[in-house]
């Protein structure tokens, strides 16, 4: 007679299975790609093989010509707990810690860089760099279960790439606060210190998400690129210059299809026309 699996080798089993299993699972619905995180029993952690393969998904993402809007999402209870603190610890060297950083840093500038809007699905706690993922995101929608934190002051270890992120998104007292007590945050205070967009009853997030995507993504995937780039590019600028700069951007987007399609449509009382892309 056989004996039962122990406990244990039940656990040994399942972790090896999940080793298989893709770091970021891609789905995609018309022009709206999902892009889940998907190592729901650690947390969804920022290691070295998540932040990878999520930068190549994104990279994908840019490279498709069919997507128009993402959506990231994370499997299991949480959005993500932040950095892979194991794997860092067991690289003790400061060039590992450099390396990872920077890494890190690229793959969150990758949101910003690719054309199409990415909106994070957040319906669990988003802590220390996974609170930077959010922020790094263009729009984010969380569910009122979720809460967020820069909790890394409470280890010893300052949230400082995720202080990056949540600055450009917060004004400088809420995100001191935030960063300098580590204290966890709802997602109805979320909204109000302009963390996200908006917060919704767990039931209805995935609505909310999905009715925010189809609302980006029925509009001229030119202009949304066009747009996108543009937004960030001016933050950076002097106020004159940034007119100037959008002045220019204005010009050459009249130049588009279109617009020219879509203002023609305004003027003669049509519905919007079908974009043309170009």
């Amino acid at each position: 007679m056989n004996e039962a699996p122990s406990p244990a080798r039940l656990a040994k089993e399942a972790a090896a299975e999940a080793a298989h299993e893709p770091y970021v699972l891609r789905a995609q619905s018309g022009g709206i790609v999902t892009l889940t995180l998907n190592r729901p029993a650690q947390f969804n952690p920022l290691s070295e093989e998540m932040i990878g393969a999520l930068e190549r998904a994104l990279d994908a993402v840019a490279a498709d010509r069919s997507a128009q809007v993402v959506i990231l999402a994370a499997a299991g209870k949480a959005f993500c707990a932040g950095h892979d603190l194991k794997q860092m610890r067991r690289h003790a060297k400061r060039a590992y810690q450099i390396a990872l950083f920077e890494k890190c840093s690229a793959m969150m500038m990758k949101l910003r860089e690719i054309p199409q809007p990415v909106i994070a699905r957040v319906h669990g706690i988003a802590t220390a760099a996974g609170c930077q993922l959010v922020a790094a995101c263009d729009l984010a929608v969380a569910s009122r279960q979720a809460s967020f934190a820069t909790s890394g002051i409470n280890l010893g270890l300052f949230c400082s790439t995720p202080a990056v992120a949540v600055s450009r998104n917060v004004a400088a007292k809420p995100a001191f606060e935030m960063l300098f007590t580590g204290d966890f945050i709802a997602a109805d205070e979320a909204v109000r210190i302009g963390l996200i967009n908006r917060a919704v009853a767990p039931e209805a997030l995935d609505g909310a998400v999905a009715a925010l995507a189809a609302k980006i993504a029925a509009k001229s995937k030119l202009v949304v690129g066009i747009g996108k780039g543009m937004f960030y590019r001016q933050l950076a600028m002097e106020l004159g210059e940034a007119y100037k700069f959008a002045a220019g951007v204005m010009a050459d987007n009249m130049m588009a299809q279109d617009a020219q399609d879509g203002i023609d449509a305004f003027i003669n009382k049509k519905p919007p026309p079908k974009w043309q892309g170009k």
